[in-house]
């Protein structure tokens, strides 16, 4: 191989490299990643085979488009890893619920309701009331409790309690 051809292919793949670097840099935050974590999780017995539970949790958005919610959904996940999705309470009922129950305490967050955003590169902390037809003492027993917000354009995410 000549000198010549060798120092072209070298410029070729250094070039190429660059190109490929740059689309890879401009195409950063275009991916629609939400992290998080559950901060807190009470639980009020309503009578002697339902419970309630508020969940208060933490959402971060890192890419550069909006995120916006079209469900919320807590999950019950018993010490055998069975699984049972609570009934969501909407922003008015969970008002009532916090008024109503001493014994979850008071209201830190306003829930994540429909069409709720996280804004690109943004945080919120908000809060979701479910009601389960299980004691209370069985969700006290718990493996954990999972959020599941699923997006707009069909993207979902879950954070586990432990």
């Amino acid at each position: 191989m000549s000198r010549t051809l060798a120092v072209t292919f070298g410029i070729g793949i250094v070039v190429v490299a660059i190109a490929v670097a740059a689309i890879f840099y401009t195409h950063k935050g275009a991916g629609l990643a939400l992290q998080g974590k559950i901060l807190k999780v009470r639980t009020a017995p309503l009578d002697e085979k339902s419970a309630a539970v508020v969940v208060d949790f933490r959402v971060i958005n890192n890419s550069d488009y909006p995120f916006m919610a079209r469900e919320v959904t807590v999950v019950y996940e018993d010490p055998s890893g069975k699984q049972i999705d609570g009934a969501t309470s909407s922003e008015v009922d969970a008002q009532r619920l916090m008024a109503g129950i001493p014994l979850l305490g008071q209201k830190y967050n306003p829930s994540l309701i429909v069409r709720d955003k996280v804004p690109p590169h943004g945080s919120l902390d908000r809060m979701v009331a479910a009601r389960f037809e299980v004691s209370d003492t069985a969700l006290q027993a718990r493996k954990r409790f999972i959020v599941r917000i699923d997006e707009i354009d069909g993207a979902v995410v879950e954070y586990s309690e432990k």
